[in-house]
């Protein structure tokens, strides 16, 4: 009897060392030594590469707000978060296809599933093409639409050189060198086939601050 409770007590002892401290540190080990940026949250001074940023609202002294940096797609806010006072008054309703308000608890991701004749959803893009054309931009359809999650924090390269105009003109940056940063951050489709090419929009507002200065 007591050799059995005392190998239990042994056998509970070796696999709570083993499984409940040596495997996980074993694995936070590899994460931190391979894979350290995606462990620690991917987070940069300004916030994470994984998670999209608003920068409608960034200030650009005698500019338009948010014309100075690139912005994403209309997500978590981004030009949404404008709309109110673009269009003068305040929408009815959540903002269009913003899937973070579609189901009226601020925070929540999701799609909103407005269809293609969906006039709600007509209108509001509407109003962001009105939004772009107003800084210049010729805007793509992703700059125009939500993503599935509404919190994508990249686009294509074609969605940041629509933007070139508008951020030029803040900058004061030629067209030439905001091209060639686009180019510089530009990532290839992962694994060499899934996706399509893209841009980290914090990434490369990062990257556009350093070719300010």
């Amino acid at each position: 009897m007591i050799t059995m409770l005392r190998r239990s007590v042994i056998a509970v002892l070796i696999f709570t060392v083993f499984f409940g401290f040596l495997y996980a540190f074993a694995g936070t080990g590899v994460a931190q030594a391979f894979f350290r940026g995606q462990a620690d949250g991917s987070i940069t001074a300004n916030g994470s590469r994984l998670i999209g940023q608003d920068w409608s609202q960034t200030r650009c002294p005698g500019h338009p707000l948010g014309s100075c940096v690139f912005q994403g797609r209309p997500d978590n806010l981004g030009p949404y978060s404008d709309v109110g006072k673009f269009k003068g008054d305040s929408p009815v309703g959540h903002p269009g296809d913003n899937p973070l308000v579609a189901n009226g608890v601020a925070g929540g991701s999701g799609t909103t599933n407005l269809g293609p004749r969906s006039q709600e959803l007509l209108n509001y893009t509407k109003v962001l093409v009105a939004y772009w054309r107003s800084r210049g931009v010729n805007p793509t359809p992703d700059l125009v639409t939500t993503s599935g999650s509404g919190l994508d924090p990249d686009i294509t390269p074609q969605d940041a050189f629509a933007e070139i105009p508008m951020v030029s003109r803040a900058t004061g940056i030629s067209p030439s060198r905001l091209r060639s940063l686009i180019n510089q951050q530009s990532q290839g489709m992962p694994l060499g086939f899934l996706g399509s090419p893209f841009v980290n929009v914090l990434q490369l507002n990062e990257a556009l601050a350093k070719l300010k200065t």
